[in-house]
């Protein structure tokens, strides 16, 4: 082994080191900031993410998809129909008193359809029932470019609900329709449903000034038949086909 001493690094060698070393700690600084700045935009991407999903939240936060229903009266009884659904003879509901069906709202404030006082259409929806979003849009549309009639009630039952089935919660969708007609919240036993014989979706109840069912329809009607309704509900006469 030698023992004569290593030959020193010339100045040049040592500037050469030098750059080289302050070229890896670069490297490890910039692949360090590029680090961070992907950290920092991933918890931007995250926080705009859990804003949104939040604001999604709140837009139908504390709204009701089943409420609580008391039922004053006697339920109409349902209309006999076929296999297909089609009514069978006369509706055994015509010319009965309707019930009086207390509930909440969406909102959770209470809503009361009484049985007399006003004529009025009570109109039953279901938020996957294929009929009645085509049916809620259009009446929406009539009821929003014409008002709400001044002398004939209207009202509307959320049934049927379900998370497990497609367009839920109703609420959402009858505010994405800019639905106007107050909403009574069914519960989940379909106690309003039931009071008003419900044997389709969408059904609507016509009833007159004193608390009389004039007629009652089921399935999807065009506004000519929307509008005969309410003219029914007004004069307590049935009218339309």
């Amino acid at each position: 082994m030698s023992n004569s001493p290593k030959p020193r690094p010339s100045s040049s060698a040592k500037v050469r080191n030098a750059q080289a070393a302050a070229s890896g700690g670069s490297r490890i600084w910039w692949v360090a900031g590029a680090g961070a700045l992907v950290i920092i935009a991933l918890l931007v991407i995250a926080i705009v993410a859990t804003r949104s999903s939040n604001d999604a939240a709140t837009s139908t936060a504390g709204q009701l998809a089943f409420g609580t229903v008391t039922v004053t009266g006697e339920n109409l009884p349902e209309q006999p129909a076929d296999a297909n659904g089609q009514p069978i003879g006369a509706d055994p509901a015509i010319g009965k008193t309707a019930p009086t069906v207390t509930g909440q709202r969406f909102d959770g404030s209470a809503i009361t359809i009484p049985s007399s006082g006003k004529p009025k259409v009570v109109m039953l929806v279901a938020h996957w029932c294929p009929h009645c979003q085509k049916e809620v849009p259009l009446i929406a549309a009539e009821l929003n470019s014409k008002g709400l009639p001044t002398d004939v009630d209207l009202f509307t039952v959320a049934t049927g609900t379900s998370d497990q089935r497609p367009n839920y919660p109703p609420a959402a969708w009858l505010a994405s329709e800019k639905w106007p007609v107050q909403t009574l919240v069914d519960d989940q036993d379909s106690t309003a449903a039931q009071a008003y014989g419900l044997s389709g979706y969408p059904t609507f109840v016509v009833i007159d000034a004193n608390g009389k069912v004039v007629d009652r329809q089921s399935g999807e009607k065009s506004i000519d038949q929307f509008n005969a309704m309410l003219q029914e509900a007004r004069t307590g006469t049935k009218t339309a086909a």
